[in-house]
């Protein structure tokens, strides 16, 4: 009898050593859990931070400095012919040249609208039909800053008053009203001469800060 009391009792030792090891890993178990824990609000942390900061650049941008669309008062446009411009006898096409002659910065963007002003006068104009290529960017221009767009007709052929392939007749105008969008309407003359045209009809470019040929 004492043989199996004192067997009961080693059994009963070593069951509770057994239970005291399983507690004894417990903590550990813990502390990798409270390490996995610290890192997600470590990460979630900075998520805030980041979407602020990244905020804050956003509304320092573009919007923050932009220039403003000129303003007509602040633009002095003329005219030439092109050196580049179809076979012919009439203006075959001309560039257009805009300065900012105002104290700011300020911005163009656009194709034409292009009226022909019978003898020369603005209020008796005639609409232009214009066909845009190329893309349109906006161009900013500093005080004094220029930027350019091309207009190319139909071309009047032959001498003396010349003629349209088409079969109408010659136009001309002393001097043409253009408007890009949100700057106004500017009249201008050319330079060298008057603009003659075919079928009332053209192509123009997008204003840009490049001079065209």
């Amino acid at each position: 009898m004492q043989k199996n009391s004192i067997r009961r009792v080693m059994v009963a030792v070593a069951a509770v050593s057994a239970a005291l090891v399983m507690t004894g890993c417990q903590p550990g178990d813990s502390e990798s859990g409270t390490d996995g824990s610290s890192d997600a609000p470590a990460a979630t942390a900075s998520s805030p931070a980041t979407s602020a900061s990244s905020g804050s650049t956003g509304s320092s941008g573009s919007t923050g400095t932009a220039a403003k669309p000129c303003a007509a008062t602040a633009l002095k446009a003329t005219a030439y012919q092109a050196a580049d411009r179809p076979a012919g006898t009439g203006t075959g096409a001309a560039i257009v040249q805009f300065t900012n002659t105002g104290g700011k910065a300020c911005v163009l963007r656009g194709h034409p609208t292009v009226a022909g002003a019978a003898n020369g006068s603005p209020e008796l104009n005639v609409p232009l039909q214009v066909t845009p290529v190329g893309t349109a960017s906006p161009v900013k221009l500093s005080p004094g800053g220029q930027a350019w767009l091309k207009l190319t007709f139909v071309q009047v052929q032959g001498e003396g008053d010349g003629y349209c392939e088409s079969g109408s007749a010659p136009v001309i105008y002393p001097t043409m009203v253009i408007g890009l969008p949100g700057a106004g309407a500017h009249q201008v003359a050319l330079d060298d001469g008057q603009f003659a045209e075919c079928d009332g009809t053209l192509t123009a470019t997008a204003v840009s800060a490049t001079k065209p040929s």
